[in-house]
């Protein structure tokens, strides 16, 4: 099996809301890991409205029509769902989802901060019609609250939700973790609160499938700056697949979340891809 990199070409070629231009130089700046037989590119297509509508409210769907953004959104949802039903199904052993103008801050009823419609939503909603999907697992590491998300699955017990930000709280399920980690905090201090908070965890939950929103805006000298350095996040995935592989089979899928630097971006998501392609046979 393979690593499934979903990934559109007008990704590189826009300024996207939030996230500026930091796709720019993509696919080139991770050519070397797409050369691995291991490894896939695959160029996502558009969601189709009626999942959308699923989730969220007409509003929500119809205030995108006409939007710069529209495309790369549509496209962006496409690929989170196309690549959890190819992991899911074993097509693929995992997945990294590029995405622009989607994400944790799209709730059923209201979008914002630069996320049009949500990614986990739909994926979720499509594994449980096709697939019955029983437990899923999202990390969201992100440097805000993903609002969105939560509103989505606030009433799921299904859906484990745990969200690394200025908040903190545990509802009576259990299933919904915010974990406060404030504004200036080590690397090794980050991981310790993850492996308490979302590792411990999930290994009680037992999800069939791990999503992870991963944003990089807590790196230092973005613009959800957090003081975490830019290996960080590569020990992140590094532990979270290990984690995948031993509660789910190896189901992991990343979503790229905030963050605006290009630089960050093309230093941190080539080696996560590599590390996601070790040991595929």
């Amino acid at each position: 099996m393979k690593t499934g990199v979903f990934f559109h070409p007008i990704y590189a070629s826009n300024y996207w809301p939030i996230m500026g231009s930091k796709f720019s130089r993509f696919p080139e700046t991770m050519k070397e890991v797409l050369e691995k037989d291991n490894v896939e590119l695959i160029k996502p297509q558009k969601v189709d409205e009626k999942l959308l509508l699923k989730v969220h409210d007409p509003g929500i769907v119809n205030n995108l029509k006409g939007k710069p953004y529209e495309e790369g959104a549509l496209l962006s949802v496409g690929g989170c769902v196309e690549a959890a039903e190819k992991v899911y199904r074993g097509d693929l052993k995992n997945a990294f989802v590029f995405n622009v103008s989607a994400g944790h801050h799209a709730g059923p009823e209201r979008a914002w901060g630069g996320t049009y419609i949500s990614c986990t939503g739909p994926m979720i909603i499509n594994l449980k019609e096709k697939y019955d999907l029983k437990k899923v697992a999202i990390l969201d590491t992100d440097s805000h609250h993903g609002d969105g998300t939560r509103d989505i699955f606030e009433d799921d017990p299904s859906v484990m939700h745990a969200c690394f930000c200025s908040t903190q709280d545990l509802d009576k399920t259990g299933t919904k973790i915010d974990v406060n980690v404030g504004w200036d905090i080590s690397d090794n201090m980050y991981m310790e609160l993850v492996r308490k908070s979302f590792i411990s965890r999930a290994r009680r939950f037992k999800p069939e499938l791990i999503i992870h929103e991963l944003g990089h805006d807590t790196c230092r000298g973005d613009y959800g700056d957090r003081g975490l350095s830019k290996d960080l996040f590569i020990q992140l995935v590094r532990e979270i697949k290990d984690l995948a592989e031993d509660v789910c089979e190896g189901r992991y899928i990343i979503i790229t979340m905030g963050g605006a630097r290009p630089d960050i971006s093309e230093y941190i998501h080539p080696p996560m891809i590599r590390i996601l392609s070790r040991y595929i046979k």
